[in-house]
């Protein structure tokens, strides 16, 4: 069964042709990389997943629902985790996890902190953690409490911008674990955008990569690291490089 599916994906903004004629089924389950060259579309193919914008022609489906005939309902299965972490800075961790909660949940106020709380142990986030404010935390654990409020909403997919921009190798390995742990125990299917070869390698089941707005590589990692894409070759071959 296919988490999303996309059917002749096309964007352009003004004259400007961003995708053109996409066409990928992402199987429940899966954690696929979308890397690309820079200006490839990655963001743009994120953004139209997540119904951020209405592509300009073309059909994406998020479990059977239609993201641009019904973008709440979609995003009702989807959880987003943004370069940035995108945190209320005027919020503690803990209130920050709530914010969705409130919005969408049934849950009671008791039952929603103990629930915040288990999403936040989720990601490693534990104790005192849940009061302190984004500004007091590290990149990585900023980039971890925004997992753990997307997650607190139980999405089946989750879309990943570029989740280890910045980290160092140390924590940008525990994200890494992290997105393929939850995967394993929620069986949840997670979208990542990035440019960083090393993660993929070892995180993806997967591998997009888009250049100039098409999709010329779709395949597993071993044979990504192998392909004769010119672009590909350019990217693996500077992401590995062990002298200048």
């Amino acid at each position: 069964m296919s988490a999303i599916t996309v059917t002749g994906l096309s964007h352009s903004f003004d004259s400007h042709r961003v995708l053109d004629d996409l066409n990928v089924e992402i199987p429940a389950g899966q954690v696929c990389y979308v890397l690309g060259s820079s200006g490839g579309g990655k963001t743009t193919f994120l953004k139209c997943l997540s119904g951020l914008i209405t592509a300009t022609e073309g059909q994406v489906q998020v479990d059977a629902v239609d993201v641009r005939k019904s973008p709440v309902e979609a995003r009702q299965r989807m959880g987003m985790v943004f370069q940035s972490a995108a945190l209320f800075d005027y919020l503690t961790v803990e209130e920050n996890v709530l914010f969705g909660l409130r919005r969408r949940s049934d849950l009671d106020r008791s039952a929603a902190k103990k629930w915040a709380a288990e999403c936040l142990d989720r990601v490693g986030l534990e104790g005192r953690v849940g009061q302190l404010l984004p500004s007091e935390l590290s990149g990585g654990m900023r980039k971890r409490a925004g997992i753990a409020r997307a997650i607190a909403l139980k999405p089946t997919v989750m879309l990943y911008d570029e989740p280890t921009t910045g980290l160092d190798p140390i924590t940008t390995f525990t994200i890494d674990q992290l997105i393929r742990d939850l995967v394993t125990t929620t069986g949840m299917t997670s979208v990542v955008v990035s440019h960083d070869v090393t993660s993929m390698v070892r995180t993806a089941d997967r591998v997009l990569f888009l250049h100039r707005g098409k999709i010329v590589f779709d395949g597993i990692p071993k044979e990504f690291m192998g392909s004769s894409v010119e672009s590909i070759q350019e990217l693996v071959q500077k992401s590995t490089a062990t002298e200048l």
